[in-house]
């Protein structure tokens, strides 16, 4: 993992600051590109596995009075190639089985078996969508002396459509016969074709310019209706021909159970070969040259190409379903373990009487690392000097321009002292102050957050059992009245302080929050103080703590008021750095896997639940809604949109439940599905550029948010029940 450079990036030359610019757009598209290429996989796999449509269409009788008589009367072979009309019957003693609609994985290798078992040839009439799925049983096909006919990509009635759709239907059908068999074909067979006797205005039309295409139209003239599956006898009835005559018989190898298809070709063709007749493909009936031509050159290759993408993006496919059956039990299990484990903290910290230990009176320090913060300060520092519980406030200035510690000191507030550094980066921020604190237990906070006056008194309580090292306090979005900032202030409430309680319950809470979090000195001291290793500096230290063996708490009721990035780009600022911190910091501990003792224990159960839920869970989580949308274009949609709608369910009752128990407005929901929808997405592309660069090793700046200091504790805030029975309790405004 890199390691992490100057907070502001003060030591960078300019030639590199500039080459550094030149490659951040490109580092933020690669995410994008990587879900654009993902999605565009999808969409090829629902296009290519789109329904196919039964064999038989009802619609109104059109007029035959266009269609010339030789056509009507003729043969189900008809060639309008070069402004001929000519049609062509196959001769006495021959028959020509055809099959639609293939190939099918399961029922068109049966077939072949049967044909290869019985020495019959055939012609197999697919579609491009089946055969862009399954080259190998083309590939076969033709291999084994069959021949291939076109029978659109899709399977739509032509009678319905445009030139240009007929044109690319044919295109893309001959495209995937190219890639599988290296072949091209001159048959076709349209969609809801039946006898030649059977054309009317509407299709006439159609079959002309096919013609004009190139391509010979092939019908039949004996209808075995296998599709309606009426038994094996009555199958073999309607493909045998009357009197010895030649014929084109119209089975299936695809759409749906061909079993009744597959044992009527094992009878049938022994039994018509006792009568006297061969079975051969539609040249070899009617001493024809081949359809087949061989392709060569770019053509083969983009048929190549086009088969390779569709077997890309079945596989690729295949493993998101596996994702999003990962990504399904991970949710699940994460809300399951949050219900139950919350529910078991509340209860145990809010049940009569209880005590960490002896309370806690003794004064502490509070560090406040501050960086250009000079429209937040002065909050930040009134709201301590409300304080309920004693305190001394240590300013660290790291070398602020905006005349941050100006600021302070103008307030001439006691028991606030300004400490001044050059730029050196929040951890060294937070070592210098811990090394001017006076006291042993230190709370840190960010030079933007704004406490409530219980706020210090609540998060020091827990020291009063002395197994406790570190303790974690409820952050809060103070400006949440727009939409970006009400969506953090949900996931404030119900993903960070509910996944504390229950990392709390189980002992390996992954990260102290910068905004409200309060130590032991002596733990520090321990584990060597605050570490630049990372850019996530809190999730760093607390591993740190639980790998030397303290425990860490949440402390529910010590609320901060911290404000929220308040626009995309300062969001995906401040994520990307602590996604990829995060990811720095598991793999700065990842020896704790295999140590023994609290170590171990945080190894082998803190490292994996946040590997799972911070980690592989978030990545995966838009899998969700990408295959609603696939859903909602190809198909189940009731049940697509069913089953989305019952993970929102799941996620808005978990969420009312960690509002209540932080005692919030359930008004702030209403934005849930939304933020589902967009949110969510952009989490995952700053999770998916983290990933990026961590496997490349890039570096990243620190990239100080902008502030507009209107955050505040607000006044109407409801108090924790021990707080209200505080008469000292003021308001901070």
């Amino acid at each position: 993992m890199a390691s992490r450079p100057s907070r502001h990036g003060g030591g960078t030359t300019g030639s590199r600051s500039a080459a550094r610019r030149r490659r951040l757009p490109l580092r933020h598209l690669l995410p994008l590109l990587a879900l654009a290429a993902l999605m565009a996989m999808l969409m090829l796999r629902g296009y290519v596995n789109s329904e196919i449509l039964a064999d038989h269409r009802v619609r109104p009788p059109a007029a035959t009075d266009r269609v010339p008589e030789e056509i009507l009367r003729g043969g189900p072979v008809i060639d309008t190639r070069s402004g001929r009309t000519t049609t062509l019957r196959v001769p006495d003693h021959r028959l020509v089985l055809t099959f639609d609609d293939g190939p099918d994985p399961v029922w068109t290798p049966k077939v072949l078996d049967v044909l290869r078992q019985h020495d019959a040839h055939a012609v197999f009439f697919v579609t491009g969508t089946m055969a862009s799925r399954h080259p190998d049983l083309v590939a076969r096909m033709v291999r084994e002396g069959h021949e291939v006919g076109l029978h659109t990509f899709n399977h739509p009635d032509l009678s319905y459509q445009s030139k240009q759709r007929i044109d690319w239907e044919l295109s893309q059908n001959q495209l995937a016969i190219s890639g599988a068999a290296g072949i091209r074909t001159s048959l076709f067979r349209p969609p809801y074709s039946s006898f030649s006797a059977a054309m009317d205005n509407e299709s006439w039309p159609v079959t002309e310019y096919i013609g004009r295409r190139g391509y010979i139209t092939v019908v039949n003239d004996a209808d075995s209706e296998d599709w309606r599956r009426p038994g094996t006898a009555e199958i073999i009835r309607r493909a045998t021909p009357a009197d010895g005559k030649g014929a084109i018989v119209l089975m299936h190898d695809s759409g749906g159970d061909r079993s009744q298809t597959v044992a009527a070709l094992d009878r049938f063709l022994p039994d018509m070969k006792a009568r006297g007749y061969e079975f051969d493909n539609l040249t070899e009936a009617l001493d024809a040259p081949s359809a087949h031509t061989p392709v060569t050159g770019l053509d083969l290759w983009k048929g190549k190409a086009w088969v390779l993408l569709v077997q890309a993006s079945a596989g690729i496919t295949d493993g998101l379903v596996i994702g999003l059956a990962v990504i399904g039990t991970l949710v699940i299990a994460r809300f399951v373990l949050m219900l139950l484990l919350s529910a078991l903290h509340a209860r145990r910290v809010r049940r009569p009487g209880f005590r960490w230990g002896p309370p806690v009176t003794e004064p502490v320090s509070v560090l406040v690392p501050a960086y250009n913060e000079a429209k937040c300060i002065e909050n930040t520092v009134r709201s301590l000097t409300a304080s309920e519980h004693p305190i001394e406030v240590i300013v660290v200035d790291d070398g602020s321009s905006d005349g941050t510690a100006r600021i302070v000191e103008a307030m001439g507030l006691p028991g606030v002292r300004v400490v001044r550094q050059l730029n050196a980066g929040k951890p060294a921020a937070l070592n210098r102050g811990l090394a001017n604190a006076r006291h042993d237990i230190v709370v840190m906070m960010d030079g933007d957050t704004v406490f409530e006056p219980s706020t210090v008194r609540e998060l020091v309580q827990p020291f009063g059992d002395p197994r406790v090292g570190a303790v974690a306090g409820n952050a809060k979005v103070g400006n949440r009245d727009s939409l970006i900032g009400a969506w953090q202030h949900i996931e404030y409430v119900m993903g960070f302080n509910l996944d504390r309680r229950m990392y709390d319950v189980l002992r390996c809470m992954p990260t102290i929050p910068g905004a409200v979090g309060a130590f032991r000195r002596s733990a520090l001291e321990r584990v060597g103080g605050m570490s630049d290793d990372t850019l996530a500096e809190d999730t760093d230290i607390t591993m740190a703590l639980h790998r030397d063996g303290w425990r860490v708490v949440y402390a529910e009721n010590a609320r901060a008021w911290t404000e929220a990035p308040e626009s995309v780009q300062q969001l995906w600022s401040q994520r990307y750095r602590w996604s990829y911190g995060t990811m720095q910091a598991m793999w700065k501990h990842r020896r704790a896997l295999l140590d023994r003792g609290p170590s171990g224990r945080f190894g082998r159960v803190g490292l994996p639940l946040v590997s799972l839920f911070m980690v592989l869970a978030p990545l995966l989580a838009p899998l969700i809604d990408v295959f609603l949308l696939y859903g909602l274009i190809f198909g189940p949609t009731g049940k697509t949109i069913g089953a989305w709608l019952g993970v929102l369910a799941i996620q808005l009752f978990c969420a009312a439940y960690a509002f209540r128990l932080d005692r919030e407005r359930m008004t702030h929901l209403i934005t849930l599905p939304l933020q589902q929808l967009l949110y969510r997405q952009l989490m995952y592309v700053v999770l998916l550029q983290s990933w990026i660069t961590a496997l490349t090793g890039g570096r990243l700046r620190w990239q100080k948010l902008r502030r507009t200091g209107v955050v505040g504790a607000p006044v109407g805030a409801e108090p924790s029940p021990r707080a209200a029975r505080n008469e000292e309790r003021r308001p901070v405004g």
